[in-house]
């Protein structure tokens, strides 16, 4: 496990690999998540098999290619399934 951070500011709260699989984690405390420059160049730069972003509202929804936002109340139940 691994944090990642450049200069420019851009940021990722929780870098996590096994093997292939590359799953960033980015910890928000809103309740409605936007994607932001920083994710974009987290998913690119890192090579990102999906960025997560934990938020504080109640709904799992899309964000854009690769990332998700998932509510902090659902965060173990929705890792279990990541595999």
């Amino acid at each position: 496990m691994f944090s990642w951070q450049v200069h420019c500011g851009a940021e990722l709260d929780l870098l996590v690999v096994r093997g292939r699989l590359r799953l960033g984690f980015a910890v928000k405390h809103t309740d409605s998540p936007e994607v932001t420059p920083s994710m974009r160049s987290a998913v690119d730069n890192l090579r990102l098999s999906h960025l997560h972003v934990t938020h504080a509202g109640e709904e799992t929804f899309l964000l854009g290619p690769k990332i998700t936002a998932r509510p902090l109340s659902r965060v173990w139940t929705d890792l279990d399934k990541l595999g």
